[in-house]
């Protein structure tokens, strides 16, 4: 007897159909589960208690001018190489913005509700980022922003 004869023997049958069966029931599973929203994790939406609406434009020495939309003024300059979070959030947005045909001018609006959270929501493709989810720091540094410039009563 070769060894090739004794290695197809080697493999028993019954825990491969298990193991396959199982991997076969977790596809479905996923698959229901992101058709019916079963299973998912939501958490509410707070309510606004203050909204901002910023435009950010690339300028041409890799520098990110923050404006305030409504006020039509700068009120924040992230320079080449620093402010990391923002920078990144606004790339993933912008890319997801290119890909819908949407150009830099719509402003995006960043909401603090009434629970202390920070919202970064894109009105043009329907985004919405909980801050919070991706630390403290990271929401300070969308903190810093919407506290830049604004106007006190």
């Amino acid at each position: 007897m070769s060894d090739r004869e004794t290695n197809k023997e080697d493999v028993p049958k019954g825990p491969l159909w298990g193991a396959i069966s199982v991997v076969i029931v977790a596809i479905f599973l996923v698959i229901g589960a992101q058709q019916t929203d079963r299973g998912t994790l939501f958490t509410p939406e707070p309510k606004p208690l203050e909204t901002r609406a910023f435009v950010f434009k690339d300028r041409g020495d890799g520098a990110v001018v923050v404006e305030d939309a409504r006020a039509n003024k700068v009120v924040a300059v992230l320079p080449p190489g620093g402010s990391g979070f923002v920078r990144g959030t606004l790339r993933a947005l912008a890319r997801e913005r290119r890909q819908n045909g949407v150009g830099q001018e719509p402003p995006f609006i960043l909401i603090r509700g009434t629970d202390g959270r920070l919202t970064l929501q894109d009105p043009e493709t329907g985004r919405r980022l909980d801050l919070g989810a991706f630390g403290p720091t990271n929401a300070g540094a969308f903190a810093q922003l919407f506290m830049e410039g604004r106007q006190t009563p």
